[in-house]
């Protein structure tokens, strides 16, 4: 400054964007020591910290890298599970398919059982109650014939057991024209 001021008084023109010569030695000497304190002090701890960071994000990169080979793994894992499951599922369908299919063909071999014994009883059935009306369509139509033929012949058929020999031919006749209509 009072460099400036000499200049001035002594009338000079000075560049103003050239320093003074003892103003250009103070700021390079005080740049020198800042330049120093910088790179002794800080700029260790700088690239300390940059180092750091550079470790934690190849560690971060490793991990996420690690974190996405067990997702995959696990992926798989679950894929394969899955497939299994669905195997399992159709296994189940398919033998409950089978089970109801076989199911299905014992109803109805016991329903067709079940018909057969019906039938065979109906059939035994009809019969018993065929003879059994025979039966008593005999002994009415016997006793009709023996009371109309004791009117007839003017005698009384009392006799029991010529009473049922007659019925019996005549009945035996009867059938006789009817298997011969036929």
């Amino acid at each position: 400054m009072i460099a400036n001021l000499v200049q001035l008084a002594a009338g000079e023109e000075q560049n103003p964007l050239i320093p003074p010569g003892p103003e250009l030695l103070v700021g390079t000497i005080a740049f020198a020591i800042v330049f120093f304190f910088f790179w002794k002090k800080l700029l260790p701890n700088i690239n300390k910290v940059l180092e750091q960071r550079r470790e934690a994000i190849e560690g971060g990169i490793e991990k996420a890298e690690a974190a996405q080979t067990e997702a995959q793994s696990v992926l798989e894992q679950y894929k394969a599970q899955l497939a299994e499951a669905r195997h399992e599922a159709a296994r189940l369908r398919q033998e409950a398919q089978e089970q109801g299919a076989q199911l299905i063909a014992e109803m109805r071999a016991e329903g067709q059982r079940q018909r057969e014994e019906i039938i065979a009883a109906g059939h035994t059935q009809i019969a018993a109650d065929r003879k059994a009306a025979s039966q008593s369509l005999r002994q009415d139509v016997g006793q009709l014939a023996t009371t109309l033929a004791g009117k007839l012949v003017g005698e009384s058929l009392e006799d029991h057991a010529r009473q049922s020999r007659t019925i019996d031919r005549f009945l035996d006749e009867l059938e006789e024209k009817a298997e011969a209509a036929r």
